[in-house]
């Protein structure tokens, strides 16, 4: 099996971005995917910083995937994309319609993100028949959803790719959550979201844990947490296994448990979240065994 690492959500700077994708460069993932995908006001790494990064990363034997982004808005962010397309010969993750028509019309093979909905075998080999190579599973598929589509996307020599830990991408919207949150309109938003390296939990009125605000983006409050059942969805056809970035420490000890334990092939991963403070983390799996997403199956 082996493992990805999804483009990170949140807004860091670029001497993070820098610094965290220099660690990952000595571990064991196989896949990085490198990009914005959730704002286009996010500029702290220009297309040529992430074009530097992916060579970095090439060189260290990873492949590296550019992400695109999530909801396209204004013609500066389409003629983006193009320049994304143009200056490298990468394999795309596609994360809008707009992505797969330009892909597809420069001969270019792509990976379709979560947020493409792709829910039966019609759909998959419609895209399949404008490039797609890979399909990123969404978040809530579980694990008898799947069955009647992964035939077919072996047949098709589709890899299947599905997020092992991290926060579920929920939702995206025209209005910035994080801006409003500050009290901001979206066009003066004074880049809140720099402020929190993994977005702003949302508690409900009796204090359970509902959201996490990022920007534009509504993602779980709980963190997905799959990591000891990585051989479950092995045998279950997923090829690739996930991670979404949280922060950096989290992460980067997130993908050195989960690749020790697929070349050892053990069934425990044996991590444990250090975390403390405003970055104690809650876990959930229930959408994997077709239960609420919010549930927490144990790897027994």
């Amino acid at each position: 099996m082996k493992t990805s690492l999804a483009a990170v959500p949140y807004f860091w700077s670029k001497d993070q971005y820098q610094a965290f994708y220099a660690d990952v460069t000595q571990t064991d993932i196989d896949t990085v995917y490198l990009g914005e995908t959730v704002c286009s006001k996010r500029r702290s790494m220009k297309l040529k910083d992430w074009l530097d990064v992916a060579e970095t990363l090439t060189s260290s034997g990873k492949e590296v995937v550019l992400s695109t982004m999530t909801l396209l808005e204004a013609e500066s962010e389409l003629n983006y994309l193009r320049n994304l397309i143009k200056q490298s010969d990468l394999l795309i993750e596609a994360n809008d319609m707009s992505a797969i028509q330009m892909a597809y019309e420069a001969k270019r093979p792509f990976a379709a993100g979560n947020p493409i909905n792709i829910y039966n075998s019609q759909t998959l080999k419609r895209l399949h028949g404008l490039g797609m190579t890979r399909w990123n599973i969404p978040v809530e598929l579980g694990q008898e959803d799947i069955v009647p589509i992964v035939p077919t996307a072996k047949e098709l020599n589709i890899e299947l790719e599905y997020q092992i830990f991290g926060r579920m991408p929920l939702a995206y919207s025209a209005r910035c959550f994080t801006a409003r949150h500050h009290g901001l309109p979206k066009d003066n938003c004074q880049f809140k979201c720099s402020e929190d390296i993994e977005g702003i939990l949302v508690n409900t009125r009796e204090s359970d844990s509902f959201a996490q605000i990022n920007g534009i983006q509504t993602q779980s409050a709980k963190v997905t947490h799959l990591l000891d059942h990585w051989q479950r969805l092995h045998q279950s056809g997923i090829d690739i296994a996930r991670i979404v970035p949280v922060t950096p420490e989290t992460t980067l000890e997130v993908i050195r448990s989960l690749t020790q334990a697929i070349r050892q092939n053990s069934k425990e991963t044996g991590f444990e979240d250090t975390g403390s403070g405003k970055t104690n983390r809650e876990y959930c799996n229930g959408y994997w065994f077709q239960l609420a997403g919010l549930e927490l199956v144990d790897a027994t």
